[in-house]
C-alpha cells in the first residue's frame, strides 16, 4: 500500500515532505519484532511517514531500559530494510536519567552515534535535543550538530521542550529546523508562551507530542467536565469520537504542527486519519480553549 501523504504535507527544511500525523514510538516495547513491524507498516500506510523515537524511550511502559525502543525499531529495520526508505526517521538525545541533561558536544555526538547503532541505520533524518541543558553553551551544541551534519550522520537537527529564548539563542548559532513540544486541548501553553509564534517567525517545523494528553482526552480521566462536554458536542456534530476532535484541534493552529500519535493499536492508528477530515470553525476552537481553561476570553 502506498504512503498516503496528505496534499497538505509539512516541509521540514532539508527533509522529504511529512504527513500531518506522525508515529510516536514511546510505547514501542513489550512486543515481538513482527508485532512492531506490523504497527510501523500500518502507520506508514496511513501516511505517518515521520517516525519519532528517542534514546531514553524504553524506561516506561514495561520496557527493558534505556534504548529499548530504538533497539526494537532497529530490529524491525534490520529484518525489513525497505521500511527505512519509507520513513523520515527522527530520534532525540540529551537526557541521562539521574544527571539529568547533557548537551555537551562529546555527549551529543556519543548519543547520536549510539542511536544509529541501535536503529541499524547510517543516518537520522532529524536529530533533536530532547531537553535543554542549562549548563552547556549553545556554541558547543552548535559544534556537535555541525559535525554530525558534516559527517552525514544526521540530515537536520532540532530541539524539543525548549523555551522560546533558548530556541532563539541556539538558532543564532546553528540552523535548527524543528521544535517538538507538548500541545493538546488540555495543554495550551504553546499558544501563549511564544512557541508557536516563534515557529512561524523563524520558521521552524512545529511538532506536537501527547496530543491526547496521554490518552486522557479519550478517557476523560482527570480533565475538566466542560472540556469533555465540548469535545463530545463537536464529535456528535462531526460523527466522530472525542479523541478525533482532540486530534483535529491539535492540527488546527496555523503553525500546522506535525501531530505525533503514540497509540500502538492498529485500528486507532487508522482512525486517527479521520481527524484530517474534521472541520473545526473559529468558534469551535475558541470554545475548546475556553472549556480547557475554564475562563471566558475577554
Amino acid at each position: 500500500m502506498p504512503n498516503l501523504i496528505d496534499a497538505g504535507a509539512v516541509t521540514i527544511a532539508g527533509l522529504p515532505p511529512v504527513g500531518r500525523l506522525a508515529f510516536g514510538c514511546w510505547r514501542l516495547v513489550t512486543m515481538s519484532v513482527q508485532e512492531a513491524a506490523r504497527r510501523i507498516e500500518v502507520a506508514l500506510d496511513c501516511g505517518m511517514n515521520l517516525v519519532d523515537t528517542a534514546d531514553v524511550y524504553g524506561l516506561d511502559w514495561g520496557g527493558t531500559g534505556f534504548g529499548a525502543c530504538e533497539a526494537l525499531l532497529g530490529e524491525v529495520l534490520a529484518a525489513t530494510p525497505a521500511l527505512r526508505a519509507r520513513m523520515v526517521l527522527t530520534s532525540k538525545g540529551g537526557i541521562i536519567p539521574g544527571v539529568p541533561y547533557d548537551s555537551s558536544a562529546r555527549y551529543l555526538t556519543q548519543a547520536c552515534e549510539a542511536s544509529l547503532r541501535r536503529l541499524n541505520t547510517d543516518y537520522l533524518d532529524l536529530f533533536q535535543i530532547h531537553r535543554p541543558d542549562l549548563f552547556t553553551h549553545p556554541d558547543e551544541i552548535a559544534q556537535a550538530l555541525s559535525r554530525l551534519l558534516q559527517d552525514g550522520k544526521i540530515r537536520a537537527a532540532g530541539v524539543s521542550n525548549f523555551t522560546a529564548s533558548q530556541v532563539r539563542t541556539l538558532a543564532a548559532a546553528f540552523p535548527i529546523v524543528s521544535h517538538q513540544v507538548e500541545y493538546s486541548a488540555a495543554q495550551l501553553a504553546p499558544l501563549h508562551n511564544g512557541t508557536f509564534d516563534q515557529c512561524l517567525q523563524l520558521p521552524l517545523a512545529a511538532m506536537a507530542w501527547s496530543p491526547l494528553a496521554g490518552g486522557r482526552l479519550a478517557t476523560g480521566e482527570g480533565l475538566r467536565p466542560e472540556l469533555l462536554g465540548c469535545l463530545d458536542v463537536l464529535g456528535n456534530r462531526e460523527g466522530v469520537d472525542r479523541a478525533t476532535i482532540a486530534l483535529a484541534f491539535a492540527l488546527a493552529h496555523p503553525v500546522r504542527a506535525v501531530v505525533v500519535v503514540g497509540t500502538m493499536n492498529a485500528q486507532r492508528l487508522r482512525d486517527a486519519r479521520r481527524a484530517l477530515d474534521v472541520t473545526l470553525t473559529r468558534s469551535d476552537v475558541y470554545d475548546i480553549v475556553e472549556a480547557s481553561t475554564g475562563a471566558a476570553l475577554p
